[in-house]
């Protein structure tokens, strides 16, 4: 199986797709960044706390340079906020990302094998619906993650027993990021479900195939962290464009999970279509070699056992 999805994996030209997800990714990183950043713009006056809390949290799997520039970005548009842009904004961070996602339609349709069938209007709504639901559960991430922040420092307040504080705020924090690990699974699950145009497609909570993206996709993020960290070279090949390139290697990277994941499953799935179909053409091969009917030979046994010879006493 591992050997079939590394072909599979190799012959569908993950590995370009991948490219051509991050650029879409990075392309429509920057107007939901601005939408983002207009939201703070008008909260953060009264509430920093959040935005610094939301920069901790992209901090875990962005480079420290790439976040360098991302902050750029975000101090930028953020001091020029207003009601007007951030409706401008959302609907170019919709549009953009939808443009994204049907890239990501695109790719999975080669995975599955299948041809688009979806017209060109129903697949683009189909993808700017996804988009916007996307969008809600990745509120929903980082809503728990601050909820768990929230109720570790009600805790640490209003609880007097230190140690009894810190447990308290433990649960809260370990349950924040256990219900964003939850919302994670469920945002490849629609993906896997909602993206390539299969007919026959069933719904899966958690995947094979979203595991392993889930799992590579924060061991990739991580490990190019720390190579950013421990290897800063890349300013020497790149320049000043260093930390856009490694923005756009960290989207690279989670597009090529994201298909990587995709491709297991389509295997396993094909496994299991191959072996349904030798089962049942198993039972037909019995059923064409079973008696016609089994009455009359049941008939012509007793006959015969009737006219054998009866042994001498």
């Amino acid at each position: 199986m591992a050997k079939h999805t590394w072909r599979s994996f190799l012959d569908d030209n993950l590995v370009g797709r991948a490219a051509e997800l991050g650029f879409y990714f990075i392309f429509a990183l920057f107007p939901s960044l601005f939408t983002a950043t207009s939201l703070l713009g008008l909260a953060a006056r009264s509430a920093s706390h959040i935005y610094y809390s939301l920069l901790g949290y992209l901090s875990i799997v962005i480079p420290r340079d790439a976040m360098g520039t991302v902050l750029e970005t975000f101090n930028q548009t953020t001091a020029a906020a207003t009601g007007g842009k951030l409706t401008f904004g959302l609907a170019a961070a919709v549009w953009s990302a939808s443009v994204g996602f049907s890239a990501i339609q695109d790719s999975l349709n080669v995975v599955y094998k299948v041809k688009e069938t979806r017209s060109y209007f129903a697949a683009r709504f189909s993808a700017i619906g996804v988009t916007i639901l996307l969008m809600g559960l990745v509120t929903l991430m980082l809503a728990s993650l601050l909820g768990g922040d929230f109720f570790a420092r009600l805790a640490h307040l209003h609880i007097y027993d230190h140690f009894f504080a810190a447990l308290v705020a433990l649960v809260a924090r370990v349950f924040g990021w256990l219900f964003a690990v939850v919302l994670l699974s469920l945002f490849f699950a629609v993906i896997y479900y909602f993206a390539p145009d299969v007919k026959r497609s069933q719904w899966h909570w958690l995947t094979p195939g979203a595991a392993v993206g889930i799992v590579g996709w924060l061991i990739t993020s991580i490990g190019l962290r720390l190579y950013v960290h421990y290897f800063d070279n890349y300013s020497v090949t790149y320049g000043s464009l260093g930390a856009v390139i490694i923005l756009l290697t960290w989207f690279y990277l989670t597009g090529l999970m994201l298909l990587l994941g995709a491709e297991i499953n389509s295997e396993i799935e094909a496994a299991a279509a191959a072996k349904r179909l030798l089962v049942l053409e198993q039972n037909s091969l019995a059923a064409a070699a079973a008696p016609a009917n089994p009455t009359l030979v049941s008939a012509a046994d007793s006959s015969s056992a009737e006219s054998a010879p009866k042994p001498a006493a």
